[in-house]
């Protein structure tokens, strides 16, 4: 659960009157990608029907995604790169039609780079369940209604399985190495177990074994704020005109999220006690910079996405426990045959380093042993997403290895 758009994956910053204006028209009642808007640099794969762990199903899944650089002929250069939980398929690439941001992970992406396209073959999906054109609760049905509330229950190993399917659709049957971070990383580490034959490397950044029971806690008050909101219709809201839909509760839930993407550090140090304005927070009508700070993202980041999809990828990752039907988290990770690289960050309190350590003396071949990769950064779990020089350095180690 991170920020995962390069706006929001920097220092904490101070809000401008300008920053405010920017969203001061009323939010869409949702912000997902839907047929008919421009495509961007997205492409679609088309996999048909697809039964789910649970028992749900759907009569037809299409994947969105994006590609850098050229298979080549031994078909063994592919990457694939997984998001985390508010991402999507735009790793790097400007902003433009179809893309509201610039890509995710630019500083990783690109020529000279760590994923540099002149090498490899670079393949970024939007994942099931989301909401930037793979499909999710806001795609629209066979009767012609988006699924909304009727949309089935996904599993990270759901999410896999389309994923898998890509893969053959696009003739890849190896991957030299699959990448992810957050909740991507949980997609990294079940492509590992259940698939090890076309895995040969993997990276597994800031994610857990399985998902605690605080993360389930934290988990069950964001969703419970986007179902309160009474906009939220019990999760048909999709004809809402703009400003009357569930926006309330799904800023609400992303600013609790906030808190758990950063250190406390870092928001003491930007932000302390000082006033948004001129105007005394304490009983003068004014707010603390902090704030205003998580009001503004929580409402930017609703014109970008969906409650609906929210909540479907929010108990997707509560899903996750590698070792589930498996005997358990150990024997689970026996199962893994590709060389591992296991990286956590020491200010992380959402996906903290115990869990890095446990997939790491775990596995049976570790980049570095029976111990994580760990980094030092200020800025938390989204460290990932921001230390493009200590995440790419390692990065390049497995690929190079």
């Amino acid at each position: 659960m991170d920020w995962q758009t390069p706006e929001d994956t920097v220092q904490a910053a101070f809000v401008t009157e300008s920053n405010r204006r920017a969203i001061s028209a009323a939010p869409p009642a949702s912000g997902a990608w839907r047929i008919g808007d421009d495509p961007g640099d997205r492409a679609f794969a088309h996999l048909g029907p697809m039964e789910f762990e649970r028992g749900g199903s759907l009569p037809a899944v299409t994947i969105a995604y994006e590609t850098w650089g050229s298979l080549n002929e031994a078909g063994d250069n592919a990457v694939l790169v997984l998001h985390a939980l508010t991402g999507d398929s735009h790793l790097t690439g400007p902003p433009g039609p179809g893309h509201a941001t610039a890509g995710w992970w630019s500083g990783l992406v690109g020529p000279g780079k760590t994923l540099d396209p002149e090498r490899w073959f670079i393949v970024a999906p939007n994942m099931l369940g989301g909401c930037q054109g793979s499909t999710g609760p806001a795609s629209v049905a066979p009767d012609g209604v988006e699924w909304g509330s009727r949309f089935p229950f996904l599993t990270i190993r759901d999410q896999v399985a389309a994923q898998r399917a890509l893969s053959d659709e696009l003739g890849i049957r190896s991957w030299a190495a699959v990448v992810g971070g957050s909740m991507g990383g949980m997609q990294v580490l079940e492509w590992a177990i259940t698939h090890p034959e076309r895995v040969e490397k993997f990276a597994v950044l800031a994610a857990p074994p399985l998902s605690s029971a605080d993360q389930l806690a934290l988990n069950f008050v964001q969703s419970e704020a986007i179902r309160i909101d009474p906009a939220f219709a019990g999760g048909d809201y999709y004809n809402s005109p703009d400003g009357e839909g569930p926006h309330r509760g799904l800023a609400l839930a992303r600013r609790m999220a906030l808190l758990n993407y950063r250190s406390p550090t870092e928001l003491d140090d930007r932000f302390a006690r000082s006033w948004q304005s001129g105007l005394n927070p304490m009983g003068g009508g004014g707010r603390f910079a902090v704030e205003s700070y998580l009001d503004f993202h929580g409402n930017k980041f609703t014109r970008r996405f969906d409650a609906n999809s929210y909540l479907v990828l929010v108990d997707a990752m509560n899903s996750h426990d590698i070792g589930r039907d498996r005997d358990g988290v150990a024997a689970a990770l026996r199962r893994v045959t590709g060389l591992g690289l296991v990286l956590g960050i020491d200010s992380d309190r959402l996906f903290p380093v115990p869990g890095q350590e446990v997939i790491a003396a775990g596995l049976p071949n570790s980049l570095t042993g029976s111990e994580p990769v760990v980094i030092s950064s200020p800025f938390g779990h989204d460290a990932f997403l921001i230390e493009d020089a200590l995440v790419g350095a390692q990065i390049a180690r497995l690929l190079d290895a």
